[in-house]
């Protein structure tokens, strides 16, 4: 089963861009397609994968901040090609 994941880390308090670019860098090594916009990351994939590889860097994400929100949305489908048509 192929997904697709929208990430936003929103670190709350001071200094929060060096939580949020090592998180981004280290989906960008896993192998799996990451697109990035300013306001969210999205990951594409087989479920499996993933998770396999999310579980673990949400984990340090959030160790890597004192306090901090990250928003996951999951839709059950690859939605890398999506274009817009507007």
């Amino acid at each position: 089963m192929d997904i697709s994941v929208e990430l936003t880390l929103t670190p709350i308090q001071d200094d929060y861009e060096p939580a949020i670019i090592n998180f981004i860098k280290e989906l960008r090594g896993s192998g799996l397609t990451v697109k990035e916009n300013p306001l969210s990351t999205q990951v594409y994939g087989s479920y499996d994968e993933v998770m396999k590889v999310l579980v673990p860097h949400m984990k340090s994400a959030l160790e890597a901040v004192d306090r901090g929100l990250l928003y996951m949305k999951i839709v059950k489908s690859d939605r890398s090609d999506y274009e817009p048509h507007f």
